[in-house]
C-alpha cells in the first residue's frame, strides 16, 4: 500500500511539470509551424517583393498620368495633346493616321 501511495504522489507531483513541458512544446511548434512562424517567413518576403514590384508599376503609371494632367493645365495647354483629345472626342481620328510636322 505504501508503494501505491508513493506512486500516486509521484504521478501527482509530475503532472504539473508534464503539462508545462507539453505547453512549451505546443508554443515552440506554433513558433515554427504557425501562420506567423519561421516557415512562413519566406512567403512573406516573396509577397513583399511582389508588392514592391507592383508599387513601382503603379508609381510609374501615376507619373505618366501626372505628366498628362500637367500638359492639360488651362494656363499652358500642350497644343498637340489638345488636338489629339479633341479629334478623338469628335471621332475624326483614325488608327492608321500619320502626323506630319510642318516645321
Amino acid at each position: 500500500m505504501a508503494h501505491i501511495a508513493k506512486l500516486r504522489l509521484l504521478l501527482f507531483s509530475a503532472f504539473g511539470p508534464a503539462i508545462a513541458v507539453l505547453l512549451l512544446i505546443l508554443f515552440a511548434g506554433y513558433v515554427v509551424l504557425g501562420s506567423n512562424g519561421v516557415l512562413a517567413w519566406g512567403d512573406y518576403t516573396r509577397q513583399l517583393r511582389e508588392a514592391r514590384v507592383q508599387l513601382k508599376q503603379v508609381e510609374a503609371h501615376r507619373q505618366e498620368l501626372r505628366n498628362r494632367v500637367d500638359l492639360l493645365d488651362p494656363r499652358r495647354v500642350d497644343p498637340d495633346l489638345s488636338d489629339e483629345l479633341i479629334r478623338r472626342q469628335l471621332g475624326v481620328i483614325h488608327h492608321d493616321e500619320v502626323v506630319v510636322p510642318l516645321n
